[in-house]
């Protein structure tokens, strides 16, 4: 499943007034066309920015909306006051609205030209009072927006609406989405279930149940042909263990995961799915859990959980879109155990069989072994250590009454140990601030033990979503300490409770 933002816009939207003038509004419209064109010359925004005409009145803000909404490609916009433009005249619009809002706080010119200055520069560039009155209208409406303060050329300016796109990209990818749980959820787990209701009603995606022998009718019309196609792929593409080559004894396990990725993918392709959950508690007509063939789907851009875990999926989904093109990459994630050495804490993340590939570093091999739980034949993995570097753990939570959207910063380090008894992929970490805090205040949260994780993304990807999605978000950073976590925590509950009353 390719992941491109071709053909997406984000609109510039630049509010002044009659009041001015027509040179003056001539001035205001030159000047926002400029800061277009140099928004589509920097390649870290990675999508096209769309110049609209700028807008004086409520009716043309209003119709200027309107479209953007009813606009299939236009995926968010931007608002900028030139001058000062009367927030009334912005209410209609901005009710509105069903896009996501940035709102760039910026004037044309960096420098005042203190011996040029005169009331002519003062009226034309209004920004740092006509951005004040935009602002306080939509806070009044609370309307969720990111607000990016700073030069149009600085880099740092620069950085963080592209941020934003991404996260605007990745809402859009989550409307109309759908993700198919095979099975149900793993029987007396709390975590991974939730309303999937709500969920639709709030994200735009679905999670519709089939039952594992839907899927098995499909993977047993996979032809030797198919399968066989595979095989090479995989021989092409991987180190083999000696078993798993061709004569090997193992040979069979291959080859069985191969019909069942053919089978696995034509079922998502054909139902239009972006990703997926399972559980090794209802495999009834497979023969064997698919670990491989659901490795090589979320290096694709499938997003993935297991257990009936259909939150992650979506999460994982989102982060890699976000993270599309980026160095490093997202990927489903367990934390599975923990390295308690006082002078170096760690925690190994890893699952049974299905951690993503594109998290390898070094070589990937494909092997066979036996899988202590599931009651079926071993399975095919494939087997490598994590990359390491900056990066998150994020975990999208149902609390009953909203879902909470929790980010822990991490630091990704090296797999230095050679682990010959441990035939599963296995990625090492350090929550920060640091790891007793870390991870008492992610159970403190009620963080899940799946997540997303991700070494392309940095936290105010995950903050920006939030944002755009309606959900609470709590970090986890260099700054968290359990009193003020507690304490955010207590007023959060607060807050949700009076607003659902």
């Amino acid at each position: 499943m390719n992941i491109t933002y071709k053909n997406l816009e984000i609109w510039f939207l630049t509010g002044s007034q009659d009041l001015y003038g027509e040179e003056t509004l001539k001035q205001v419209a030159q000047n926002a066309n400029a800061i277009v064109e140099h928004f589509n010359t920097e390649t870290t925004i990675p999508v096209k920015v769309v110049y609209k005409p700028i807008v004086k009145n409520s009716d043309e803000i209003y119709q200027t909306i309107v479209e953007a909404n009813s606009t299939a490609n236009c995926i968010g916009i931007i608002t900028w006051m030139h001058t000062f433009s009367p927030a009334k005249m912005w209410i209609r619009g901005l009710k509105a609205l069903q896009r996501p809002l940035l709102h760039l706080h910026t004037q044309f010119n960096r420098d005042i030209p203190w011996e040029a200055i005169d009331m002519d520069f003062m009226n034309l560039n209004q920004s740092a009072h006509g951005d004040r009155e935009f602002g306080h209208i939509v806070s009044r409406l609370q309307i969720a927006r990111k607000v990016v303060t700073g030069h149009w050329k600085d880099e740092e300016t620069i950085a963080r609406i592209a941020v934003w796109s991404r996260a605007a990209a990745a809402w859009k990818d989550w409307q109309g989405a759908k993700f198919v749980r095979f099975g149900d959820n793993m029987r007396n787990v709390a975590v991974t279930d939730g309303d999937k209701v709500a969920a639709e009603t709030q994200f735009g995606f679905s999670v519709n149940t089939y039952p594992i022998g839907d899927l098995v009718a499909v993977i047993n019309q996979v032809t030797d042909e198919q399968i066989q196609n595979l095989l090479d792929d995989y021989a092409n593409n991987y180190e083999l263990a000696d078993d798993v080559n061709k004569n090997g004894a193992a040979r069979n396990s291959l080859i069985e995961a191969a019909k069942i990725e053919v089978g696995l993918r034509r079922f998502l392709e054909e139902g239009n799915y972006k990703g997926f959950t399972d559980t090794f508690e209802d495999l009834h007509g497979m023969v064997q859990l698919p670990g491989l063939p659901v490795q090589r789907l979320m290096a694709e851009g499938y997003g993935f959980a297991g257990e009936g875990d259909w939150k992650t999926p979506a999460l994982v989904r989102a982060c890699k879109v976000m993270g599309e093109g980026l160095p490093g990459a997202s990927a489903f994630m367990e934390d599975y155990t923990y390295h308690f050495d006082p002078e170096n804490p760690m925690v190994l993340g890893s699952h049974m069989l299905e951690v993503d590939p594109s998290l390898a570093e070094g070589k990937v091999r494909i092997e066979v072994h036996p899988l202590g739980i599931g009651g079926k034949a071993d399975p095919a993995r494939l087997v490598f250590n994590g990359m390491s570097g900056d990066g998150l753990n994020a975990s999208l939570v149902d609390m009953g009454n909203r879902f909470r959207l929790i980010v822990n910063k991490v630091i990704g380090v090296p797999v230095k140990a050679e682990l010959p008894k441990l035939p599963v992929a296995r990625v090492l970490w350090k929550p920060l601030p640091d790891m007793k805090t870390g991870c008492s205040a992610w159970i403190y949260a009620g963080g899940a033990h799946h997540t997303a994780y991700s070494l392309s993304l940095t936290p105010e990807y995950l903050e920006d979503f939030a944002r755009i999605a309606g959900l609470e978000y709590i970090a986890i950073d260099e700054q968290t300490t359990i009193p003020q976590l507690e304490s955010q925590l207590r007023w959060n509950e607060l807050y949700y409770t009076l607003k659902r009353d």
